[in-house]
């Protein structure tokens, strides 16, 4: 089984009455509900207002892929506990980042830019193109497909160049984005999504639900849990017999 904890800020589904219309549980449960298909995907969910961000130390050990949404409240999570999902990624959980995540504190933190983009909120379509048929986050993905309404995110978008490119968006507008592609961090996989403006039903959208599944399935751990420690070596433990020479800062 893959453990999976699905993190939402849970701000606009209860502020919000046409985003509580579409996601009346919030998007994190319609998110979990589509994880849920795959038997082999034990899934749990994760808020912002719980404890800890509902991101103990416990529930991190427990998770091999962390998604992530949020969107107006990215100043109000915990700088502490972003470093420890940080650490947690570069040990090996998995990451996926969904649409206005590109701006949460742990985006940013692993990618080290700003994450900046352009955007307009004007419900037209999108059209995402697989640039890369035989990666398994595009597995079971036509030549493209098309939400029909959307937010448009567009180019530049201020992130380092990634691994892989997966998916490519265009517009009605006639703007294109890079929207779907991968980094790897210390011993962890991050996939960033672009799909997922909270006041359209695209999570409902089984293409959507398919890549979300695929890419958890890609990032999860390998079970090597990759530890980052510099100790000192003493020379009776170096490999090759040597004799100290100089002076030492420590």
């Amino acid at each position: 089984m893959i453990r999976v904890t699905v993190w939402n800020e849970f701000i606009h589904e209860k502020s919000n009455p046409n985003v509580r219309e579409i996601y009346p549980e919030g998007m994190h449960t319609c998110i979990a509900e589509g994880l849920r298909e795959d038997a082999g995907l034990e899934v749990r969910t994760a808020t912002l207002d719980e404890p800890e961000h509902g991101l103990t130390e416990t529930v991190l050990e427990a998770t091999d892929v962390l998604t992530w949404w949020g969107h107006t409240a990215h100043e109000r999570v915990r700088d502490e506990i972003v470093l420890r999902v940080r650490k947690r990624v570069h040990e090996g959980m998995g990451l996926l980042v969904l649409h206005s995540g590109h701006y949460s504190k742990i985006f940013k933190s692993l990618m080290g830019t700003t994450c900046s983009l352009c955007w307009r909120e004007a419900g037209e379509k999108e059209r995402l193109w697989v640039c890369n048929p035989a990666h398994p986050i595009a597995k079971g993905i036509d030549r493209y497909f098309e939400i029909e309404h959307t937010e448009m995110y567009g180019e530049p978008f201020g992130i380092p160049p990634p691994d892989e490119q997966i998916f490519v968006s265009w517009f009605a507008g006639g703007e294109v984005f890079r929207s779907g592609q991968t980094w790897k961090r210390g011993n962890g996989k991050i996939f960033y999504f672009r799909p997922g403006h909270e006041t359209y039903p695209i999570y409902h959208d089984k293409t959507v639900k398919l890549i979300l599944k695929n890419g958890v399935k890609w990032a999860a751990a390998s079970g090597s849990k990759w530890i980052d420690s510099a100790p000192n070596i003493p020379v009776e433990q170096a490999p090759e017999p040597i004799e100290p020479w100089g002076g030492s800062v420590h």
